[in-house]
């Protein structure tokens, strides 16, 4: 509608029954918009609702292992690793250091390695082996869908 003073700009608005919304009001001059701010509103809490819907919410599940662990209960454990991921999940791998094993820290690396690479073909690292504390913990995530 061109440049119009403040006054004008509201009569246009008044008579057009529409609500006068500041849009740039830091321009030169300030740029202002003629329209249902209730509906604009309204229009914009449903865009908001519907990108709520589209959201995933990734959780993430913990699988905990001991540097020492067996054959079977490593199998058992990388099953349930499995499971998660097929379902879309993180899996966060965590080995506690109890007592005198913290000395080992390559034991306990060695088991991460091998559940990643056992992870593999389903998962990707998304952090390496790291210590934290007395455990230390791997982030493994699912293998994204082409």
């Amino acid at each position: 509608m061109g440049i119009k003073t403040k006054r004008e700009a509201l009569q246009i608005a008044e008579d057009a029954n529409l609500d006068l919304v500041l849009v740039a009001p830091k321009a030169k001059p300030p740029v202002a918009r003629i329209m249902d701010y209730g509906k604009y509103r309204f229009e914009l809490q449903k865009k908001q609702r519907e990108a709520r819907k589209k959201q995933k919410v990734v959780s993430v599940k913990e699988v905990r292992l001991s540097p020492t662990i067996d054959t079977n209960d490593f199998n058992t454990k990388l099953k349930n690793a499995k499971k998660f991921l097929a379902k879309g999940e993180k899996v966060r791998v965590s080995i506690r250091f109890k007592g005198r094993a913290i000395t080992h820290k390559d034991i306990g690396r060695e088991v991460l390695n091998r559940m990643a690479a056992e992870t593999a073909d389903v998962a990707t690292v998304v952090q390496r082996p790291k210590m934290d504390g007395r455990s230390m913990f791997l982030m493994l995530s699912p293998i994204a869908e082409k």
